[in-house]
């Protein structure tokens, strides 16, 4: 009975192997799509053909060189690739988290819905990033610190125009806002749209370096973006962004009224105006109130 399980089982760890690896791969190959990793595994992929051309055709000087250079590409591969790893790592990190049940109950973000439904109505541009397991310690310290408790009320003044801290973004931890005016690193991802202003780059750029979320208003249009791992998606209503942050948060956010808007008057409209947002309405850009990078 043993002799006749023995090939069977044999078979089985075979498939799973297989099976493993193939996941690793796709998982790979899905991590690294649309990402500036991409052209650079295509000029990996290169300089392996010519390395194996070079063991076939018996070119001893190329063999030679490659064979010399080959123990360090190790090692260039993870610093060019720190990004991407690190990405990989952390995401790998969360679910097991999420399996083992051990992601704790956080407190609720419907403070971040409505103020970026009050910015999509007044045309308000603003950048929101919420941390998560990867801390956000040195772009927090690149801004004004607050830590302040986390209100509408609080990310409404923030992000008026005429305030001295709407430039940049706000970072935001659990139920606290930790810093204003932050700079965050802009996304150098080539296959992203040339109409896509400085803020929706760098809520982009601080996804691909760490697992936060970065909820985005266009000034230009009011649309409501939110980007995660290096994914933005775009001209999301109020309730789907409240329900992709319930998903990437893997909270239940209780539905809230959301604010109708209110017909702004004349004299309004001249007491928020400023030299800064007359500028910005001169230039035109999306993100052209941004004075300094983020």
């Amino acid at each position: 009975m043993t002799q006749l399980m023995a090939p069977w089982l044999r078979v089985s760890l075979t498939v799973l192997d297989i099976l493993l690896v193939a996941v690793i791969i796709y998982e790979v190959l899905v991590m690294i799509r649309g990402t500036r990793a991409a052209p650079m595994l295509a000029g990996l992929a290169a300089v392996v053909v010519a390395f194996y051309l070079a063991r076939i055709g018996e070119l001893v000087t190329l063999n030679w060189l490659v064979s010399h250079l080959l123990p360090y590409v190790v090692f260039a591969l993870i610093v060019v690739f720190q990004s991407e790893i690190r990405h990989m790592l952390s995401d790998v990190g969360r679910r097991v988290s999420f399996l083992r049940g051990s992601a704790a109950e956080g407190d609720s973000y419907d403070d971040i819905v409505l103020a970026a439904n009050l910015f999509s109505q007044h045309q308000t541009g603003a950048l929101m990033v919420i941390e998560r397991e990867i801390g956000l310690r040195t772009y927090i310290e690149s801004g004004v610190a607050m830590d302040a408790r986390l209100s509408y009320d609080l990310l409404a003044t923030i992000f008026r125009p005429s305030a001295p801290l709407h430039d940049g973004a706000v970072i935001i931890q659990k139920d606290r806002l930790a810093a204003a005016a932050c700079f965050l690193p802009l996304s150098m991802n080539p296959v992203l749209s040339t109409q896509m202003g400085t803020r929706h780059r760098a809520g982009i750029g601080i996804t691909e370096e760490t697992d936060a979320i970065a909820v985005i208003v266009s000034e230009e249009s009011g649309a409501i973006s939110m980007a995660v791992g290096g994914k933005i998606e775009r001209d999301l209503t109020a309730e789907q962004l409240r329900e992709r942050l319930s998903q990437e948060l893997r909270r239940y956010m209780a539905p809230v009224a959301l604010p109708t808007a209110m017909p702004r008057s004349e004299d309004s409209e001249a007491e928020e105006e400023s030299p800064i947002r007359a500028r910005i309405s001169a230039d035109g850009g999306d993100d052209a109130e941004m004075e300094r990078p983020l």
